[in-house]
């Protein structure tokens, strides 16, 4: 396993998701690679070979992130949106919108080829935001192939306290647990 230090030292020097994904690649000479990029604050239920198996059967190169149907609009705003033609094709992706065309959320996994690993230098000499995977995944869709891979397994994003503690607590249940009421720092 290789560690690849950003030299961050606060949120004003932070390179930003797409542009950690940048650094990592260049660093470990990955830009001839197919990646898959998984974000710690994910915590999914389906099977990630049949993922990669669903994504080798669309027509390449292609990109693809799993969605899940959150199944509320007001939720939707929360998270980045997508849109998807009968084919499973990304038509639209937009980061938390304020009127969401659909209620399928991207989990922040994708699966990328070469030949979009390398548009991650393009996105960002582009002066596109670095902070934002999702801005990175809506810009590429409008350029190339992208699908969507909807599943029905459970997906929390553990970014808040609030997924955190819902996640924690159903993993709780079913190992016979007790529930928490809340997380506490002290």
């Amino acid at each position: 396993m290789t560690v690849h230090d950003d030299g961050t030292t606060s949120n004003e020097d932070r390179l930003g998701a797409v542009g950690d994904l940048r650094l990592v690649i260049e660093a470990a000479g990955l830009e001839d690679d197919e990646l898959l990029v998984l974000a710690g604050d994910n915590l999914f239920e389906f099977s990630l070979p049949r993922f990669v198996e669903w994504w080798r059967a669309k027509p390449q190169p292609a990109s693809a992130v799993p969605l899940h149907d959150v199944g509320d609009l007001e939720l939707a705003t929360h998270y980045g949106i997508a849109d998807t033609a009968a084919d499973d094709r990304i038509v639209r992706f937009v980061e938390k919108p304020s009127d969401p065309p659909s209620t399928l959320a991207s989990t922040l996994i994708y699966l990328v080829p070469p030949q979009h690993v390398r548009l991650v230098r393009t996105y960002l000499e582009e002066g596109q935001s670095p902070d934002n995977a999702g801005s990175f995944l809506g810009w590429l869709a409008e350029r190339e192939r992208v699908y969507g891979y909807r599943f029905d397994g459970s997906w929390h994003d553990i970014g808040n306290h609030e997924q955190l503690l819902e996640a924690d607590n159903r993993l709780r249940r079913l190992a016979g647990l007790p529930e928490r009421e809340s997380y506490s720092l002290d």
